[in-house]
């Protein structure tokens, strides 16, 4: 079911036959270094990601990460928006396969989920978390709006994460 369009790309919810693709995203060595190992090694596992994560949220929330596509309907990453129990409001999530990062995709996939969740899904703010060290996310998410708030310990990691907001209210302290 397609969810947004843009001049170059396709959003649509996943299906259980997106697994290859989604086995194929998540074992990236950028997936690994900067989201984590989600232990996906074979198609029964990608389909298990698929159905406990997206297709749950969706039935939950209405909402989740989308498949991005170019026009032409090759797959070339995940943008989406997710409702951790460790964040307070929903926050925004992409991934491009190594071969499509660099072309201006990540940004406009990001910016239509952003514009969806504001102006359908009613959000009146967004959050994003990336590695400190993850450079190219943190460009997107500036280049899109979201301000840098402040570096935390999500519960349940080991390793300190980057915590951006959309809209940035300009008075907090840890704006910069």
């Amino acid at each position: 079911m397609k969810v947004l369009e843009t001049p170059r790309l396709t959003l649509r919810r996943l299906v259980l036959e997106d697994a290859p693709f989604i086995l194929e995203l998540v074992n990236d060595a950028a997936w690994l270094q900067f989201i984590g190992d989600k232990h996906v090694h074979n198609l029964e596992d990608a389909r298990n990601y698929i159905r406990n994560g997206p297709l749950d949220m969706y039935a939950r929330l209405g909402f989740g990460l989308y498949l991005v596509t170019l026009k032409t309907g090759i797959r070339i990453g995940l943008c989406g928006l997710l409702k951790r129990d460790i964040l307070a409001d929903v926050d925004l999530g992409f991934a491009l396969l190594a071969r499509f990062r660099g072309k201006g995709y990540a940004r406009e996939s990001a910016s239509a989920v952003l514009e969806y969740g504001k102006n359908t899904l009613g959000l009146k703010r967004t959050l994003a978390i990336t590695s400190p060290d993850n450079q190219r996310s943190i460009k997107v998410l500036e280049n899109i709006g979201f301000g840098y708030e402040q570096t935390l310990q999500l519960s349940g990691q080991t390793h300190a994460t980057k915590l951006f907001v959309y809209p940035l209210d300009s008075s907090q302290t840890g704006a910069s």
